[in-house]
């Protein structure tokens, strides 16, 4: 920025009436943006300040912006997104991390983004942090009023650690937004406990707090909003590499394993619903995270043949975006050895990705057409892939090989895991 602070941009960009979000009379808790113009790139190269600020104040008279679109980053692999029509897309966790960096790749390219988020408060400040990142990364102040008058992002609260929550989300969107249905959803929230911790901690209906959130959560999140996608609509979810044993991730510490599903199996039977491990173990805070990943994945796996018996033209897929330590994710390590970590993995060792590139590999999965012609399938790239930047996806990034004990699973394990969740979840 050169000559205004990103505070007073964001004050100019927002209506008078309001500097935050107007609150639909339906519900506290999902709110709408006001709809604003496409970002313009190099904006001093055709217009002038003047005319600039014309323009947005015109910008409902029909300036054509479908040609103002992408900043430099999303640029990289235009060729594969398609950005023409404009698409609805559901983002979990999209308060840090790679969640929030794809919250805001995606709404730069003029797509409406739903950022769900486990409190209101929590979402309403993501849509704030991305209008105060793009008014400090514009070229100047007109620049970024243009950009943040584009944005249409949506915060609302979706607990995935209480089925209520979930079910309040889905509720207040068929009432505030007459049940707008979804181009893509994006199961991207996770949590990881301290590898250390000894406590069991539960969701509000008594899951282990690890894989209720990551996996069950989700489930039952696609459970309720599965109607509302589009044909030929996209599921994204957010794995992880530790999911595998034979990964250099997955080798640490207890491998993921779900066994005999004994411990989903005894919570069901005894309807407490209160399992310590999937496989019936004793808890062990790593290897819940690492079960939880596996979980993502035959979750993926077994949906996509689901869908595909029903005939439904929806694909999902998962991914792994990789060793990102500065993220949300590792909030209750140790924050001390989390930042050396951070420092040795990423800029020492290069065996690490940034948050930026993350949010790209989520990106990449949600809108590249390089994508969504297959599902059912698990993509990754090798370490320290975030050095190629945009360029690796679909290069480096690319389909690769699951664990063995998902690819076993298919068939009876993975529907005896299906109802299981079913079962827990209560559908």
């Amino acid at each position: 920025m050169r000559s205004i602070s990103a505070i007073a941009i964001l004050a100019l960009a927002m209506p008078s009436t309001t500097l935050g979000f107007q609150i639909s009379p339906a519900s506290s808790r999902v709110l709408s943006t006001s709809l604003y113009s496409k970002p313009i790139n190099n904006i001093n190269e055709a217009i002038d300040r003047r005319s600039a600020i014309h323009q947005i104040g015109t910008a409902a008279a029909g300036v054509s912006l479908s040609s103002l679109l992408l900043s430099s980053d999303a640029a990289l692999a235009a060729q594969d997104y398609d950005d023409e029509k404009k698409k609805r897309i559901l983002i979990t966790g999209s308060n840090s991390g790679i969640g929030l960096d794809a919250a805001q790749r995606i709404a730069l390219r003029g797509h409406e983004v739903i950022l769900a988020c486990r409190t209101l408060e929590k979402a309403k400040q993501a849509a704030d942090k991305i209008k105060t990142n793009i008014a400090n990364d514009s070229l100047d102040a007109v620049d970024a009023i243009v950009k943040i008058k584009a944005l249409k992002v949506i915060p609302v609260e979706c607990n995935l650690a209480d089925l209520a929550s979930i079910d309040s989300f889905i509720k207040d969107w068929k009432q505030t937004q007459s049940g707008a249905m979804f181009d893509a959803v994006c199961y991207n929230a996770g949590i990881a406990r301290n590898t250390e911790a000894k406590e069991i901690l539960r969701t509000k209906q008594g899951f282990e707090l690890t894989v209720g959130t990551n996996h069950l959560g989700h489930f039952y999140l696609n459970h309720v909003i599965l109607p509302l996608i589009k044909e030929n609509g996209r599921i994204v979810v957010t794995a992880s590499g530790v999911h595998d044993p034979d990964s250099p991730g997955g080798a640490q510490g207890v491998p993921a394993t779900i066994g005999d599903l004994s411990g989903f199996e005894k919570a069901v039977m005894t309807g407490d619903k209160r399992f310590d491990m999937v496989d019936g173990g004793q808890f062990n805070a790593d290897k819940a995270y690492k079960d939880s990943k596996l979980c993502n994945v035959l979750f993926t796996r077994e949906l996509q043949r689901r869908l595909d018996d029903r005939r439904s033209s929806v694909k999902v897929n998962c991914f792994n975006p990789g060793l990102i330590v500065g993220t949300g994710l590792f909030r209750d390590q140790n924050q001390i050895f989390t930042k050396v970590f951070d420092v040795a993995a990423t800029n020492l060792l290069k065996v690490g990705e940034t948050t930026h590139w993350g949010g790209g590999a989520l990106e990449y999965m949600t809108l590249s057409s390089m994508v969504g012609g297959h599902g059912g399938l698990y993509y990754t790239s090798p370490p320290g892939s975030s050095k190629y930047g945009d360029e690796a996806f679909g290069r480096e990034f690319r389909v690769s090989e699951v664990s063995k004990e998902a690819k076993l699973s298919d068939g009876g394990k993975a529907k005896l895991f299906w109802e299981l969740s079913e079962k827990l979840v209560g559908v």
